[in-house]
């Protein structure tokens, strides 16, 4: 909750106390649901052609199904960016931060991605950045729709434990990624 009620204060004071029409926007991620993860945005014009965007995930609950499998996480990501007709239409280029927390176990990702953890558990943080694209098509007034993709470096310190359920940890290292670092399908509600 602590970290919910900093989001709020942060978008708060990036907006100015005179907010008009096409200045806040806030948004959802489609593809973020479909790993059972809540998850809510805020995104603040800084001028025709400038925005500056917050993003938050939580997701803290163990998959259903009985396997003991858990995608536990949360994940903090603001962005900057650089619109090339105006802010919140058209095409778009940025950079982001992010960081956050997981505890993963017993999950089968797409594609043979993470295969190793599908017996191990994983407990840690990262933090990165990178670079990403996109384009928002408005759909009415105040409805619009993002597509967006980025690219980065995450730094990933963990710890690694023997199965989902026991607790021996079998090692604590750090990882470098480089390569995907978001990808988004979002609902938007202009103000």
């Amino acid at each position: 909750m602590k970290k919910l009620a900093l989001f709020i204060v942060v978008i708060l004071s990036m907006t100015s106390s005179q907010l008009s029409a096409q200045n806040l926007a806030v948004k959802t991620n489609f593809l973020y649901w479909a790993t059972t993860t809540p998850n809510i945005g805020a995104e603040v014009s800084i001028d025709k052609n400038h925005t500056a965007q917050m993003f938050f995930g939580l997701n803290p609950w163990k998959q259903s199904g009985g396997d003991h499998s858990t995608l536990r996480h949360w994940s903090f990501t603001p962005e900057y960016r650089y619109w090339f007709c105006q802010s919140f239409n058209g095409w778009f280029v940025g950079a982001h931060l992010m960081g956050g927390e997981f505890n993963v176990s017993g999950v089968d990702f797409p594609f043979g991605l993470l295969s190793t953890q599908k017996n191990h558990r994983y407990e840690g943080w990262f933090i990165g950045g990178g670079v990403s694209g996109g384009y928002q098509w408005p759909l009415s007034r105040h409805w619009n729709l993002e597509t967006s993709l980025g690219i980065g470096y995450d730094f990933i310190k963990y710890d690694k434990y023997k199965c989902g359920t026991c607790g021996r940890k079998l090692k604590s290292s750090h990882t470098n990624y480089f390569g995907p670092t978001k990808a988004a399908l979002s609902l938007i509600y202009v103000l």
